[in-house]
């Protein structure tokens, strides 16, 4: 369930920076009633970019397949290994 609060709670900045890194989430800051602003800790901000960039890059490389850029996994390693002196 999301977590919700006022925009006057910002105040206390000790207690948001607990509830931030106590929330897997973010924390959803209302005024007047209506959505203002999003706050997170900085280690669930980043495990989103991290997930966002694996699904760019499986984005990638669906696009490379529909594209037939591909090859088959025997060649790729051979040309890995020739390349890197495996």
């Amino acid at each position: 369930m999301p977590k919700i609060i006022p925009i006057k709670e910002l105040k206390d900045t000790a207690k948001i920076s607990e509830m931030c890194h106590e929330n897997d989430g973010p924390i959803y800051v209302t005024k007047n009633g209506y959505g203002d602003m999003v706050l997170m800790s900085i280690e669930s901000y980043e495990e989103i970019h991290r997930k966002e960039q694996i699904y760019k890059d499986l984005e990638i490389a669906e696009s490379d397949i529909l594209a037939g850029r591909t090859k088959p996994a025997g060649t790729m390693l051979r040309e890995i290994k020739a390349k890197y002196g495996l």
